[in-house]
């Protein structure tokens, strides 16, 4: 293979569906990482496969680690999902050191395959205040790579990518819609009904608003307005 490797952390989310497509133009093979975490919005990882084979990557791997095994989380664990709204501190669906848990096997996967390129689809403006989201925690693993790792001990260090980093949701949609991506094949809710967005978790609302904003018609089915 003559492009570069990249490995994209693609969950099924708006989010990275777009960083995926980045990597892509931006002239990378892609090998996208799923990850099957017993969540209760599994239905994002059929979204996770329409996207790949969306971006047309190099090869996706789906990895199970049941995360709800430790529970702690209203994605992994019996906890109702907050439906009023974003709101000020962590959220409980935030899943414990989820990115930092997912950005190290993509790191093992990155080092195994000869890639240096890691991408992630955070953004810390239009979200939940999730603390590995944030760009000290980028940054810092971007170190942790290098000390971690024997490509990053001899030299060749790792580059953590997050291109949406400092993006609105708006910003997020629009950039999709340059891209030509048919968003509607994402999904970001948490507490979904059959094949339809609840309309009122957090990802729904930041989602809808994203939309919202960009003045970008959602192809997204809510089963009640956000």
């Amino acid at each position: 293979m003559t492009q570069p490797l990249a490995v994209v952390l693609v969950s099924g989310g708006l989010d990275s569906f777009v960083a995926a497509a980045l990597a892509r133009e931006s002239g990378f093979a892609v090998l996208a990482l799923s990850f099957d975490y017993n969540q209760r919005h599994r239905v994002e990882l059929a979204a996770a496969r329409r996207v790949a084979a969306a971006v047309s990557v190099a090869r996706h791997v789906v990895l199970p680690l049941d995360l709800a095994a430790f529970g702690g989380s209203a994605l992994t664990d019996d906890i109702a999902v907050p439906k009023g709204g974003v709101g000020e501190g962590i959220p409980v669906t935030y899943v414990p050191a989820r990115n930092t848990v997912f950005l190290s096997l993509a790191l093992a996967w990155a080092e195994a395959a000869g890639a240096r390129d890691l991408f992630i689809g955070v953004n810390a403006l239009d979200y939940s205040g999730y603390p590995d989201c944030r760009p000290e925690f980028i940054e810092a693993f971007e170190t942790l790579a290098e000390l971690a790792t024997k490509a990053g001990v001899e030299g060749n260090a790792f580059r953590v990518r997050a291109p949406l980093q400092h993006m609105t949701k708006a910003d997020i949609v629009r950039e999709g819609t340059r891209l030509g991506l048919d968003l509607g094949l994402s999904w970001s809710c948490y507490d979904p009904s059959d094949d339809e967005h609840c309309g009122l978790c957090d990802s729904c609302r930041l989602r809808s608003k994203g939309f919202a904003d960009a003045g970008i018609a959602d192809p997204t089915r809510y089963a009640a307005a956000p």
